[in-house]
């Protein structure tokens, strides 16, 4: 059975591993967790019989107006389950009082996002890959 709870109590490092699947610079489990930690709003999906965190999903927001989704990630051997759909739900669901909710996706995650009355919107983006990883 899988949990979903928003809250990083009683988790530990062994819990997030395998996360950043194919990025060339990821950020460690205790980075991982950082980043968690910093976010105004976080969804994980734990598997019960392992304890383990098998997805996440977080953002970041001014708490008044704006948030923006940075990331969603579910581990590989649990993908196709409605995991990832579950996660963004209950993030949209906790975000519904806001003006507006933004997230930077792959054109392939374009259909994705679609499901959930998301549209496309031209942006502009800056990534510096070298500070993927973190500091």
């Amino acid at each position: 059975m899988i949990e979903y709870v928003n809250s990083l109590k009683n988790r530990t490092d062994k819990d997030f591993d395998g996360f950043f699947e194919g990025w060339p610079n990821p950020p460690s489990v205790q980075k991982h967790i950082k980043l968690l930690e910093n976010s105004s709003y976080i969804w994980l999906a734990v598997d019960n019989a392992t304890g383990k965190v098998i997805g996440f999903i977080n953002a970041i927001s001014d708490r008044t107006l704006c948030a923006y989704i940075p990331l969603l990630e579910v581990l590989s051997e649990y993908r196709g389950q409605g995991v990832g759909s579950k996660l963004v739900q209950l993030m949209l669901d906790t975000l519904k009082d806001y003006y507006m909710i933004d997230l930077i996706c792959d054109e392939k995650l374009s259909d994705f996002y679609s499901r959930f009355n998301m549209f496309e919107s031209k942006g502009m983006i800056l990534r510096n890959f070298k500070m993927q990883c973190g500091k």
